[in-house]
């Protein structure tokens, strides 16, 4: 992980308009007689999302110094809370592609950013949960429910 956070302070990214992008993991290439190859192009397969965040004054004076001075201007990679389909707010290394869009005066007192940015790994499940795992995963609900309101109390 990355040795810089995202301040704690600021709230988190809101959920308008989050969706995860992944990078193509394979390169595919057109024959002359219609027929295509694929093959694998990397292993560690980048991501991106589309954040957005609604802050106060201060936290705009907070995002926008953590921007410059911490993160180099938006250069070096740093730890973010993101909510992705392995669990919820966990921390991945990220870094902005771009420039951040803003800040946008919303309402009489709040600001509107808005950047694109990378994740270094892409969220997955472990493979061994994939392999040997499934069921699990998939009953985690039930699981849940049974170890913390029917399990008796010791």
């Amino acid at each position: 992980m990355a040795s810089i956070d995202y301040p704690a302070e600021l709230p988190t990214p809101q959920r308008a308009g989050y969706a995860i992008q992944h990078a193509s993991p394979f390169i595919r290439t057109e024959m002359s007689t219609g027929r295509a190859r694929q093959r694998r192009a990397f292993t560690s397969v980048p991501s991106s999302v589309e954040l957005q965040w609604l802050l106060t004054n201060a936290q705009a004076q907070i995002f926008e110094a953590w921007f410059a001075y911490d993160i180099t201007d938006g250069a070096d990679w740093f730890n973010l809370a993101l909510t992705t389909p392995v669990g919820r707010l966990e921390f991945y290394e990220c870094r902005f592609s771009e420039m951040y869009s803003g800040p946008a005066l919303v309402g009489l007192d709040r600001w509107r950013y808005t950047a694109k940015v990378e994740i270094r790994k892409r969220p997955l499940l472990p493979k061994d949960w994939y392999l040997i795992g499934r069921e699990f995963v998939l009953g985690a609900d039930i699981i849940d429910q049974a170890m913390n309101r029917e399990w008796p109390e010791a």
